[in-house]
């Protein structure tokens, strides 16, 4: 019901996407269907992780600390440093949070630009090699985008403050090498990665489940392919 909700909200932009494919032949059908597919998919992850605790209440893409604090977890909380640590990372997934709607003209992008034999041979592939194609064409782009964002959250919700504590705090463990960190490539990776986990799942869903084809269309194309 979730699923069919959001597809009848968002269906007025469907409608824009669709717009200059004109009438299908009935060859082209798959590929309109995979199209509308991945259109329903992108709004449900951007609607799932672009909100307060979407990505901090989901283990599945939640950001954790980096490496070289996690190494040394126990020992910072036994030294006092727990809510710091606790701080630090709500802070890196709110930064994340704010950052994942950005994403949806990107996506929308990449499926306008999509050829239907581009289309066919992910029709045909894995149950995620959609996610695979956008991860392959807009990776370079989604970074490129988050990263002003990333830093312009990460300043407000106190990500960077958070983290140049801890730099401080621990310049006498050298081997960490917190000073050349890159935390807003880390922040921007790991809210990518979730991103493209969360899209996988949409992926997987409207391909095997038949509850989540919501149109004719996807079950006409769906509903037959794993038969």
């Amino acid at each position: 019901m979730l699923t069919r909700r959001l597809f009848v909200a968002f269906s007025p932009q469907l409608d824009k996407i669709f717009r200059g494919f004109g009438k299908p032949k009935n060859g082209d059908k798959t590929s309109l269907g995979l199209k509308e597919a991945l259109s329903v998919g992108i709004e449900n992850a951007v609607r799932f992780l672009g909100k307060p605790d979407g990505y901090f209440r989901n283990e599945l893409v939640k950001i954790l600390l980096p490496p070289q604090l996690k190494t040394i977890e126990r020992g910072l909380r036994g030294a006092g440093m727990g809510k710091l640590l606790d701080d630090f990372v709500l802070s890196m997934n709110r930064a994340a949070e704010q950052a994942a709607p950005f994403a949806k003209d990107i996506f929308t992008g990449a499926i306008k630009e999509m050829t239907f034999d581009d289309a066919r041979q992910i029709l045909t592939g894995s149950d995620t090699a959609a996610t695979e194609f956008f991860r392959g064409k807009t990776s370079a782009k989604l970074t490129d985008l988050f990263r002003p964002v990333v830093q312009k959250a990460m300043s407000e919700v106190g990500v960077t403050s958070q983290y140049q504590a801890f730099a401080s705090r621990l310049k006498m463990l050298p081997f960490l090498k917190a000073d050349s960190f890159d935390l807003d490539q880390y922040v921007i990776g790991k809210a990518l990665d979730g991103l493209f986990f969360t899209l996988g799942e949409e992926e997987k869903k409207i391909r095997t489940n038949p509850a989540a084809q919501v149109t004719s269309l996807l079950k006409e194309v769906f509903g037959g392919l794993k038969k």
